[in-house]
């Protein structure tokens, strides 16, 4: 998650001759208008992809979650041209929002992230800093330059309806509980909290009673999904070796930072047991969602690349073997989500930008 800081540290590397505005994604849509053609947003490899749509056009759209009646997306965005100068949190139909701005269920105060869909889909859970400040949390960025993630001590996890009226508080811990996700019965959520002076998982009851801690391993675990049977979760984690790989990761927890440049795929059962790593491919791999039938997950990576600057969406077995490619854009593609009758896949990408920095949102039939 944190994907403003991830996208923003994205458009450093991959080009500075690109300007961060809609001109290009205007200009591509304003072609096929013209030639009155549909863009072809699909990759010739990409063969698991059909009837791939652009459901977004400009700004940072990411996370986009399914409804649990497969009708809507809750996602975040940041976008000037809506009033969003950092994240925050919107839904739409799977076939995109009519008018100028989709409904926003966030605040618009401080700093949002992960939101998804509660039981019934008549609210969504999110975490936001808005407590702590109406404007958008500036992170300390440590002097030796090196590419890091702000944990914002202000992040706690809500519960709101879709007028956008919060209805309840999940988490009043004095630090970061953020990055939550909902079992697909409805009954649990898992998210990553400091409260053990860690980065670690916990879960919850949907009323937020019952937390207990699930993983203990130093370094960063987050973005962890449920299994569709509801009995594992996937996750990204960190896990420093070197008593100096150690310490430079407490030093930068101790500022409210993480450097997420090295992260593995793991797997374990709700309760934290028989935990295993997935991947071992080096770089930054994250984002993992498991595929409808369980046996195997979708995340996104850059370790196929020398240079770590392309992102693109990967399929492994639990057994860590059959690694397949799955999207080829030629810079970013991750957050993959299916919808929970397998139909379909969410997933945001920088394709179709006219070769600006725009990140939107995307939907797909899945093949399998």
């Amino acid at each position: 998650m944190r994907i403003f800081f991830f996208l923003s540290f994205l458009a450093c590397i991959i080009s500075c001759n690109n300007t961060a505005d809609t001109t290009a994604t205007d200009t591509a849509e304003d072609a096929a208008e013209e030639t009155n053609e549909t863009p072809n947003l699909a990759f010739e490899k990409e063969v698991h992809l059909n009837n791939v749509q652009q459901l977004t056009f400009g700004g940072n759209n990411a996370e986009a979650y399914f409804s649990f009646d497969n009708t809507h997306l809750v996602f975040q965005a940041e976008n000037p041209a809506w009033g969003a100068e950092c994240d925050q949190i919107y839904y739409m139909p799977i076939g995109g929002f009519e008018g100028d701005t989709p409904p926003l269920l966030s605040t618009g105060k401080g700093r949002t992230t992960c939101a998804y869909f509660m039981p019934g889909d008549k609210s969504i859970l999110y975490a936001s800093t808005h407590l702590g400040g109406d404007e958008c949390p500036q992170m300390e960025r440590p002097a030796n330059g090196l590419y890091t993630w702000p944990i914002f001590k202000d992040f706690d996890i809500f519960v709101a309806d879709l007028e956008g009226n919060i209805t309840k508080q999940l988490t009043t811990n004095d630090g970061y509980d953020a990055e939550a996700t909902l079992s697909p019965d409805g009954s649990m959520i898992v998210f990553t909290s400091t409260r053990s002076g860690d980065l670690e998982l916990w879960t919850m009851n949907t009323d937020g009673t019952n937390m207990n801690q699930v993983t203990s391993g130093l370094g960063y675990d987050g973005g962890a999904f449920f299994s569709p049977d509801g009995t594992k979760l996937v996750f990204r984690a960190s896990r420093p070796q070197t008593p100096e790989a150690q310490k430079t990761y407490k030093d930068l927890l101790a500022k409210g930072l993480v450097q997420p440049t090295n992260m593995e795929i793991y797997v374990c059962n709700v309760d934290g047991t028989d935990l295993q790593q997935i991947t071992n491919l080096g770089k930054a791999n994250w984002a993992p969602y498991f595929h409808p039938g369980g046996e195997k997950i979708l995340f996104s990576s850059n370790h196929h690349v020398e240079s770590g600057r392309q992102f693109n969406i990967f399929s492994i077995d639990l057994n860590g073997e059959n690694l397949q490619q799955i999207t080829f854009d030629e810079t970013f593609d991750a957050f993959p989500m299916f919808s929970y009758d397998g139909k379909k896949l969410v997933f945001s990408s920088n394709r179709n930008n006219g070769g600006g920095r725009d990140t939107n949102v995307f939907i797909a039939d899945w093949v399998d």
